[in-house]
């Protein structure tokens, strides 16, 4: 359709009464005095005036369907400007905790928050395990082990790999100390009485995952697994997307790293009477299975 002259020049005296200072070049717009930065395509100048964003309560921002990457907005329930990272809605005033209060880090820095996804399961993950120094070069790559969490702890500093070890069973959520608890007896929980919700979502009391993650179902475990193809070992885990490498474990009755090397192990967030789901695999085989609670296993979060 042709728009007709006179319209063309309506639009024309609409954007010279409405824009009279814009300049465009080169697809760049500036307002205010003089041309665009080149590496800016918008460019406001003032020394009267300020840039006002989008203002909304946290409640309002978090109806935001799909945010885009770097989308801004001014936070009026905490007074900030935030936009949104692609994986949390970042605080300019410094308020920022990607993982849960109190997390204990067992190496000097968090866990990096990269993603990685399967495209068979359209799942995605973090590309390493909670506690990796790295992605796993090898399927034995020490750097790429990460920590050992007992089912449904949060990350106390038990899950470090050289933490001290109690026979005290907790009686309450988070046992208050970074000791990995010993139970040698039914039903080899650290945690009497037991508790099944701890690991069951984003917001559960003690999900270690970063902000939007959260530990996998057994059932999104296994289609993983099953994404490997006839490769059903930890060769098929390593040379999978997530690069899983075998971390081993820690035995729940005497505190020892077991099988580190040979065997890899990673919670769910499934539970099973007493116990708790698993995805194992080694050399030959791999498979979902269930372990007791106490026992220290990988975990790999998935993103909500």
């Amino acid at each position: 359709m042709t728009i007709p002259t006179t319209i063309c020049a309506a639009i024309y005296i609409a954007v010279m009464i409405f824009l009279p200072r814009q300049a465009i070049a080169q697809g760049e717009l500036s307002i205010g005095p003089g041309t665009p930065h080149p590496s800016a395509i918008l460019d406001a100048s003032s020394t009267t005036k300020g840039f006002l964003p989008p203002r909304m309560t946290e409640v309002e921002r978090d109806e935001i369907a799909k945010p885009a990457e770097g989308l801004m907005i001014y936070n009026t329930t905490v007074r900030c400007i935030q936009w949104w990272n692609g994986i949390v809605w970042h605080d300019g005033c410094g308020n920022n905790e990607y993982y849960p209060s109190g997390t204990v880090f067992c190496v000097v820095n968090p866990t990096a928050i990269v993603d990685v996804t399967n495209p068979i399961t359209g799942k995605t993950w973090m590309d390493r395990n909670l506690g990796a120094r790295q992605v796993a070069t090898s399927s034995t790559d020490v750097d790429a082990y990460g920590d050992l969490y007992q089912w449904g702890r949060g990350a106390d500093g038990h899950q470090c790999r050289n933490s001290a070890t109690t026979t005290t069973l907790s009686s309450t959520d988070q046992p208050g100390h970074g000791n990995f608890i010993l139970a040698s007896n039914s039903p080899h929980d650290w945690r009497s009485t037991q508790n099944g919700m701890l690991w069951q979502g984003v917001n559960e009391v003690n999900n270690p995952c970063p902000a939007g993650y959260r530990p996998p179902t057994d059932a999104e475990l296994d289609s993983e697994r099953t994404s490997w193809g006839s490769n059903n070992n930890a060769a098929g885990a390593f040379a999978s997307p997530l690069k899983l490498p075998v971390a081993g474990f820690r035995d729940s009755n005497n505190g020892s790293l077991s099988l580190v090397g040979s065997l890899g192990v990673y919670w769910s967030s499934t539970v099973n009477g007493a116990n708790s789901r698993y995805l194992g695999f080694s050399s030959g085989t791999a498979n979902v299975n269930t372990d007791s609670r106490a026992v220290g296993l990988s975990v790999r979060c998935l993103k909500d």
